[in-house]
C-alpha cells in the first residue's frame, strides 16, 4: 500500500505541480515534455 500511495502522490505531483514549460539545460534546453517526445519518437520505416 504504501508503494501504490508514493506512486499516486508522484504522478498527482508532476500532473498538477510540476512546470512542464521550464527549460532544462541538461535536456538541451528543452521541456521534459520535449523530451519524452524525442526519447520516445520511432521512425517509421522506409
Amino acid at each position: 500500500e504504501n508503494r501504490r500511495e508514493a506512486a499516486v502522490e508522484i504522478f498527482e505531483y508532476i500532473e498538477i505541480f510540476y512546470n512542464r514549460e521550464r527549460l532544462h539545460s541538461s535536456l538541451g534546453y528543452r521541456t521534459p515534455e520535449q523530451m519524452e517526445e524525442l526519447l520516445n519518437f520511432k521512425p517509421l520505416a522506409a
